[in-house]
């Protein structure tokens, strides 16, 4: 009997806010290079989200935070893959954005929300734009 569960990825990205910036990183040698997207990653089996979240977050920048609270959570289904990609805000983040995955990303650098580059990452566009109009879900 064929397995009738489907299958599809979980992307946990991470919203580090900083005197009203967001952090974003060059993508290179991955998916999407070259555009500019959250810090974030797989989601792995038997994590609980918040420790994914902290996990991607001090494995791609370095970076620590005391608490994540839930922003917006996509279903995409672009560019012939399906992907639930759940965002969360980092909370009283400690320590400076250094490139830890140099063969994944070129560099980080912090946005004003009002001045966001054009080439975001395709799967994270949708979750940038859920979380500044504040909203919580979309099909995509």
């Amino acid at each position: 009997m064929q397995n009738s569960y489907q299958s599809f990825h979980v992307g946990i990205n991470i919203f580090v806010v900083k005197d009203d910036k967001l952090l974003l990183g060059k993508r290179k040698n991955v998916y999407g290079a070259g555009a500019w997207g959250l810090p974030g990653g797989h989601f792995e089996a038997g994590e609980a989200m918040k420790d994914a979240a902290a996990r991607e977050l001090m494995e791609e920048a370095g970076l620590s935070a005391e608490n994540f609270d839930f922003s917006n959570i996509v279903n995409d289904r672009s560019g012939g893959q399906h992907y639930l990609q759940i965002g969360f805000v980092a909370k009283n983040v400690s320590g400076e954005a250094i490139v830890k995955e140099s063969d994944r990303c070129q560099a980080w650098e912090w946005f004003k929300f009002g001045e966001l580059p054009r080439d975001l990452f395709p799967p994270h566009r949708q979750q940038v734009d859920n979380f500044l109009n504040k909203l919580s879900f979309f099909d995509a």
